[in-house]
């Protein structure tokens, strides 16, 4: 746990552990639904791996994750008053895109893009057996610019390889531009109107493809009338 406020105010005594930097990120990470430590890597892929070991063992000590063996499998899971830090991890993320300021460019990351669209599959909507997502970035470079999703019944896995199946629909646009639909800042069919955004397939699988994600939360959060200031940048 990070020094102490010395204030009684439970602010202040909760910040003393979920202000410690990449903290209360593992906390979001365990509140959508990761639970092993490479899915946790994955959802904060610039923290290094012996911090996220720390700072989850700082979680545990604290009582707000519980480690979990299973035979060779470890599992991080929220206590109940983990759990309880969920309404506060949306209550931040709707208050963060109503009134941060814009995104720079070293804050689009296709790798955590791709991760978050993957556990917000709507599986009832996808077609039966595999349905295959290619993105394209045409503006990232070139080892980043391709992505898949491979879409079955036990889940969604996010490649960055081709994985060698057909592709359903491919996606084509400008990372920020898709970064902006999946906030909720862009809707879909503007940024088709506009050419924004380019999805080549059958056109039943076209139309199909915004029905197959389910946006996060916060993207259907009002937008202030004024525009957000610049968010000030935190120190490495």
């Amino acid at each position: 746990m990070g020094s102490s406020y010395y204030q009684f105010c439970p602010v202040a005594k909760a910040m003393e552990l979920l202000d410690e930097r990449w903290t209360l990120l593992i906390v979001r990470e365990l509140v959508t639904g990761s639970e092993h430590f490479n899915e946790l890597r994955r959802g904060v892929p610039r923290m290094s791996p012996t911090l996220l070991s720390k700072r989850l063992q700082q979680l545990v000590r604290a009582g707000i994750v519980e480690r979990r063996t299973e035979g060779t499998e470890v599992r991080y899971v929220l206590t109940p008053a983990g759990d309880e830090l969920r309404p506060v991890v949306e209550a931040l993320s709707v208050w963060g895109v109503r009134w941060i300021g814009e995104l720079g460019d070293e804050d689009l990351d296709p790798k955590l893009l791709l991760w978050d669209m993957h556990r917000r599959v709507d599986a009832e909507a996808v077609p039966e057996g595999r349905t295959v997502v290619q993105f394209q970035f045409p503006d990232v470079p070139a080892r980043n610019r391709r992505w898949w999703l491979v879409i079955t019944a036990a889940g969604a896995d996010v490649c960055d390889a081709d994985p060698g199946f057909t592709v359903a629909v491919t996606v084509t646009a400008g990372l920020r531009r898709v970064i902006e639909v999946w906030r909720g800042d862009l809707s879909w069919s503007d940024a088709l109107r506009t050419g924004a955004l380019e999805v080549q397939g059958p056109e039943a699988m076209r139309r199909a493809v915004p029905r197959w994600f389910t946006l996060p939360a916060y993207a259907a959060a009002p937008r202030p009338l004024e525009p957000a200031p610049v968010s000030p940048r935190r120190p490495e």
